[in-house]
């Protein structure tokens, strides 16, 4: 496995009137944080709130390139960014535990905090397809080039692990600064993870250095 570090490059935030970042999003423009009552966008460049959807958002996160999904509890919300409306629910596989969210291949990816998992789920009925165990709590999932990516958080320490998809075998890792903990994850496509920050009210950039 190859060890490295994490370097954070920016952060946004606090943000007002947000207690707790339960999960991050990206959409090719806009980064998307999951607020408790409120889904808010910003602006990567800015830093500046450029949309809210009042909707319950207590976890991960997903864009599928035309829809929002976002955990509320025990279910996963589809909604519209540009109306803000609920368009189907779907229930979310642990019942309320669930942490981190993704989109990927077509399906949901769904991380299973307390449980150590991440979920494949068909993202019309919530079926689970497959699972990937994990040896540490999942606060975030995320894919990056076709490579699966987890949060963890346990403790004082968060780190950013690379999985093999068929086996769970962590391929790589990459250790948070002490004291900077990950509550959603998202990677933008080009060279940096949106992480997010707790009870911080903060979204981190992060970027990946190379393995020592």
């Amino acid at each position: 496995m190859k060890k490295a570090r994490a370097e954070v490059i920016r952060e946004y935030g606090p943000f007002p009137g947000v207690k707790n970042v339960g999960g991050v999003s990206y959409d090719g423009e806009r980064v998307w944080l999951a607020g408790g009552g409120q889904l808010r966008a910003f602006d990567p460049a800015s830093g500046e709130t450029v949309r809210s959807i009042d909707v319950a958002a207590h976890a991960g996160t997903a864009f599928d390139g035309r829809h929002l999904y976002q955990i509320a509890e025990a279910v996963i919300r589809k909604i519209d960014p540009h109306s803000g409306d609920v368009l189907a629910t779907i229930p979310a596989p642990a019942g309320g535990g669930d942490s981190g969210l993704a989109w990927a291949e077509g399906s949901l990816w769904v991380g299973d905090y307390r449980g150590r998992r991440i979920h494949q789920i068909d993202p019309d009925t919530g079926a689970v397809l497959r699972t990937i165990e994990s040896n540490r709590f999942v606060t975030g999932v995320t894919w990056v080039d076709g490579d699966l990516w987890h949060a963890t958080w346990e403790g004082d320490e968060s780190e950013l692990r690379h999985l093999d998809a068929a086996t769970g075998e962590v391929v790589e890792s990459l250790a948070l600064p002490p004291g900077v903990l990950v509550s959603g994850l998202e990677y933008d496509g080009n060279d940096r993870f949106y992480c997010g920050g707790g009870d911080s009210g903060k979204v981190r950039a992060v970027r990946r250095l190379k393995p020592r």
